[in-house]
């Protein structure tokens, strides 16, 4: 299995995943032309991926359905404008070719906000961003994963600190917002193992956070529980850098 993280924040979010015979999307908060530009560098061409995957309705996943209308789009909820716009229930597998995919439900400030678990048979990608939190159901169903992309969104001092209203600060700290750095290490510091290879901390706020901060505050958090993670890539994601992962 191989991902490609093409956008990552508040400004648009957009990963691929591909396997042996199949290749999906995860949400599309990006423009057309740089979705093109994106796709041509991983060598890819967006008009033959095999599904496209939607984790809730905000615009920076979102963005244009345009871009998708034509494609096969599973999303938990109704999306207008597409021609083939398949509708999933979060902890049911549903399939897309040789990849097992399983919806698992957040806690974000939509309707119904989804991550994803993906199976190809022999390795295993958990993609969770935009939750306030992760329940103990949710921890159980995404240990022991290959491939993690988690949302370390914020540092909770940073995000205090900014000029945003204090309402939208609440939000963003609820258990209807996004995971802090803290949060993002207490959550891998209980589910990666000896099979974990590569852990991308995804969904960086630019305001209140930074790469580094999400780095060395994560990296704190597993050495302070003890967990060995020597054998495992971890990285930092920006918002506009293409990141490549996966074997």
């Amino acid at each position: 299995m191989k991902y490609y993280i093409l956008a990552s924040g508040s400004k648009g979010n957009c990963t691929v995943v591909t396997s042996k015979n199949t290749s999906i999307m995860i949400d599309c908060g990006i423009t057309q032309k740089y979705l093109k530009e994106s796709f041509g560098k991983i060598g890819l061409k967006y008009q033959d991926l095999d599904g496209v995957l939607i984790t809730h309705s905000h615009s920076d996943h979102l963005n244009n359905t345009k871009i998708i209308k034509d494609l096969n789009v599973y999303s938990p909820f109704k999306i207008s404008g597409l021609n083939k716009n398949h509708l999933i229930k979060p902890i049911e597998v549903f399939t897309i070719k040789d990849l097992d995919i399983l919806a698992i439900p957040l806690s974000h400030d939509t309707d119904i906000t989804v991550g994803y678990v993906i199976f190809d048979g022999q390795e295993t990608l958990v993609m969770v961003t935009d939750t306030g939190y992760l329940s103990d159901k949710n921890i159980k169903i995404i240990k022991n994963a290959n491939y993690y992309i988690i949302e370390s969104n914020h540092d909770t001092e940073m995000l205090l600190n900014t000029m945003r209203p204090k309402y939208v600060k609440n939000c963003i700290i609820s258990d209807y917002g996004h995971l802090s750095n803290e949060d993002c290490g207490y959550v891998l510091a209980q589910c990666i193992n000896e099979d974990t290879k590569e852990i991308v901390l995804a969904h960086i706020s630019q305001e209140a956070n930074n790469t580094k901060l999400a780095y060395d505050t994560v990296i704190d958090i597993l050495d302070k529980k003890e967990i060995d993670y020597q054998n495992i890539k971890i990285i930092a994601a920006k918002q506009f850098e293409i990141i490549e992962g996966g074997s």
